[in-house]
């Protein structure tokens, strides 16, 4: 799909489609949700961040209430090098002499009426942030000095920030901090949560092997231990593929070894004692 804005064509991004659900804590959700509401004419959505430990499903809570208000969802992947040309327009040689100009997923999320996750924002330098100043306040626009056009963002779009709660890389600058409210905590799931986050993700597991999963995790978050549902789907998971190719049941012996290649030998301290 193509846009013109003062003349320049701008070549929108595609949303993304993914098959995912946000399982339990449902307050965190409401909390989300709350925050992108406008309550009056005078209002303005505001801009949550997502804070907590890498794998506590950041992103999947952002896209699940994305699609709860049944909006396109556009994804962009924060990195040490992404530059304000990549959040925003990027020239692309396109024949001879010719230059196409891409709109990023943010900016497509703007025209379009969607919502963008900024995947990771902790790790874009304060150069990148700066560029999305602001669209981050009551001006809702952005300026391509690439395109050479001002951008206004569509009264439907939605903006969130995912970030992980380990060292940055850069330090989030004071006035983009002000702009990137409220900050929402996601914690580790309490254990039905977490036994439910394994079967969705696992609907072909086990319940004696998720149910082990289970155990051998809240047994780590106990200890603040940063293992995630993340892991344990993947210890299952290679439980799993390891009894399959030795034509065999899945034992605590082959669910030891699925931890210990996950995770690390150290991680063989919460494995459940029966």
């Amino acid at each position: 799909m193509i846009v013109e804005i003062d003349g320049v064509a701008l070549h929108l991004a595609h949303p993304d489609e993914l098959s995912v659900a946000w399982v339990g804590q449902e307050e965190v959700m409401r909390q989300l949700l709350a925050a992108w509401l406008v309550v009056d004419p005078q209002d303005l959505p505001m801009n949550p961040r997502l804070l907590g430990k890498p794998g506590v499903g950041k992103t999947t809570l952002a896209y699940a209430a994305a699609k709860r208000l049944g909006r396109e969802v556009y994804i962009l992947q924060s990195t040490v090098d992404t530059r304000p040309e990549d959040l925003l327009v990027t020239p692309v040689i396109e024949g001879e002499s010719k230059l196409r100009y891409v709109a990023s997923p943010l900016v497509t999320a703007m025209l379009r009426g969607g919502i963008v996750i900024l995947d990771e924002g902790n790790r874009m330098s304060e150069k990148s942030w700066a560029s999305l100043a602001p669209l981050l306040d009551n001006r809702r626009y952005v300026e391509s000095i690439v395109a050479g056009i001002k951008i206004k963002a569509h009264p439907l779009f939605r903006l969130v920030a995912t970030m992980n709660d380990d060292a940055s890389t850069f330090d989030l600058p004071e006035y983009i901090h002000s702009r990137l409210q409220p900050q929402i905590l996601i914690d580790f799931p309490e254990r039905h949560e977490e036994f439910a986050i394994l079967k969705e993700n696992l609907p072909f597991g086990d319940e004696q092997i998720l149910n082990y999963v289970t155990d051998f995790l809240q047994q780590a978050h106990s200890a603040d231990e940063r293992y995630t549902a993340r892991d344990g789907i993947n210890i299952a998971r290679f439980a799993m593929k390891l009894a399959q190719q030795a034509k065999t049941a899945v034992d605590p012996e082959i669910l030891r070894t699925s931890i210990v290649q996950t995770l690390g030998e150290e991680a063989l301290r919460y494995v459940p004692r029966s």
